[in-house]
């Protein structure tokens, strides 16, 4: 049974002065927790994804991993900073506090919000749109959940990241 806990996000924003477009999760997962670094769990295809539309190798390390988006104008981070959640559960998540994206929009030239699934852009709507009245689009989780997209049908929608 998945422990239920308060937990601060432990994994600092990834972004440098050159990114453009940010991505935003909801928040890590346990495993993501567990290697200090977005997407961790082997089954998200979210890195996956990211060398299918940057016509790269998959990296698998977290050095290679941020190699990779930083070079493309990628910055990451999740919309919350702290929360109660059960596991990995986002249907779980409560007792939300936002990230202050500031650090970020401040430091980049970011001008672009994308949100991977509907938790993360339901959550950013709620709190931290009003805040920073940037809008921000909702893409199809690459969560191992979301089973009825296809890697190839997740690119066909993700590729506005690269505009």
């Amino acid at each position: 049974m998945a422990e239920t806990a308060n937990i601060i996000h432990p994994i600092p924003p990834l972004y440098d002065e050159n990114s453009r477009a940010l991505i935003l999760g909801s928040f890590p997962s346990v495993k993501s927790r567990e290697a200090m670094f977005f997407y961790g769990h082997p089954q998200n295809r979210f890195w996956k994804l990211m060398a299918l539309l940057f016509d790269a190798d998959v990296p698998s390390t977290v050095e290679e991993k941020k190699r990779l988006v930083l070079s493309h104008g990628i910055a990451m981070w999740d919309t919350i900073h702290s929360c109660t959640i059960t596991g990995s559960s986002d249907s779980s998540i409560k007792d939300v506090v936002p990230n202050d994206l500031s650090v970020i929009l401040n430091n980049s030239r970011v001008k672009r919000i994308f949100c991977n699934g509907a938790a993360s852009h339901r959550l950013y709507q709620k709190y931290i749109y009003p805040i920073n009245n940037i809008p921000a689009q909702k893409l199809p989780s690459t969560s191992p959940a979301n089973a009825a997209w296809s890697l190839e049908k997740l690119a066909e929608e993700w590729k506005i990241i690269c505009e």
